[in-house]
């Protein structure tokens, strides 16, 4: 079974930056996927982000494109988004995921197993 854990969410100012880590460990099947969702209160969750098994093909959401970088380090076996210019909107839980394939994927289907999330806040 394969757990995630998601850290590096707290409190910042509109336009500040932060990152967020997924350690992934467990019993993993190469090669998995990963991504990034998010779900703000009221709200259905949200694509965020998506990476390839090697990282080199990424995809990302259109509320986030050019603002948030999503990379892996499969040495590590740790996922990262940096999230630049951020926006009261983008506050939210951050949920890490991993699934089963070589291919990014935005669909939640792709994905197996999640993370208990972190929770992200920006003040305007």
């Amino acid at each position: 079974q394969v757990q995630l854990v998601e850290s590096g969410g707290g409190l910042v100012q509109a336009g500040g930056s932060l990152r967020l880590s997924c350690a992934v460990s467990g019993r993993t099947f190469s090669p998995y996927r990963m991504g990034w969702f998010r779900q703000a209160p009221g709200k259905e969750r949200e694509f965020v982000a998506a990476i390839s098994w090697s990282g080199r093909n990424t995809y990302y959401g259109d509320s986030v494109k050019g603002r948030f970088t999503i990379s892996r380090d499969n040495a590590k076996n740790t996922m990262y988004l940096q999230m630049n210019s951020l926006k009261p909107e983008d506050t939210a839980v951050y949920y890490c995921a991993a699934g089963q394939g070589a291919s990014e994927s935005s669909r939640s289907e792709s994905y197996a197993s999640w993370g208990q999330g972190t929770q992200v806040t920006v003040s305007s």
